[in-house]
């Protein structure tokens, strides 16, 4: 019994189990064993046909912890680093291990900056980015989601002054920013 003075028992011996429990241990003797015929016990044998793995190549340089060698022979290529994010996680790579907190901020650095990269591009594309659709802010007048935020037991209520700035913040910030910016050319364009 945990927490007392007692002496806890000891554990049931094999033959113990056995006499009580039908069928314990029945694959304790290999002999008794029904895979026994088949099975094939070599600890050199791991069921590869090769030392090491074919490696795939390397088209275009990837990040690498300074820690290993060379990369691992199958490696992600589907969101290669570019822009500056790319070089900011380039170089947390190349100049910072991984045990560093350093490498580690540089990479959450680098997502907040491919996050701002991939929504300027959405500007110059066909199709930019539509925030008020995007965000669902729409659900929450057409689908009971102010209701939900009053009288439901959400666990997020805290938060939800906060969420219009944290959706509209970068928005108003980067409106103003882009007016201050057309404003300065257009008055050095006149003068």
């Amino acid at each position: 019994m945990a927490y007392t003075p007692d002496k806890p028992k000891l554990a049931e011996t094999s033959e113990q189990l056995r006499a009580r429990i039908p069928g314990w241990g029945a694959d304790l003797d290999p002999r008794d064993r029904p895979s026994v015929p088949r099975e094939q016990f070599d600890p050199t044998f791991s069921g590869a046909h090769w030392e090491f793995p074919e490696r795939q190549p390397e088209l275009s340089p990837r990040e690498r912890s300074i820690e290993h060698a060379f990369l691992t022979p199958v490696f992600g290529t589907s969101c290669p680093p570019r822009g500056l994010s790319g070089m900011i996680r380039r170089y947390s790579y190349a100049k910072y291990s991984e045990g560093r907190a350093a490498h580690w901020l540089l990479l959450l650095a680098s997502d907040r900056v491919d996050a701002v990269e991939s929504t300027l591009r959405s500007f110059v594309s066909r199709r930019p980015d539509n925030p008020v659709t995007e965000t669902g802010v729409l659900a929450e007048g057409s689908r009971h989601g102010l209701r939900s935020r009053r009288e439901g037991r959400r666990a997020d209520k805290v938060h939800h002054p906060l969420d219009p700035i944290i959706v509209a913040a970068p928005w108003v910030l980067g409106a103003g920013l882009a007016y201050a910016v057309l404003r300065r050319v257009v008055g050095r364009a006149r003068g």
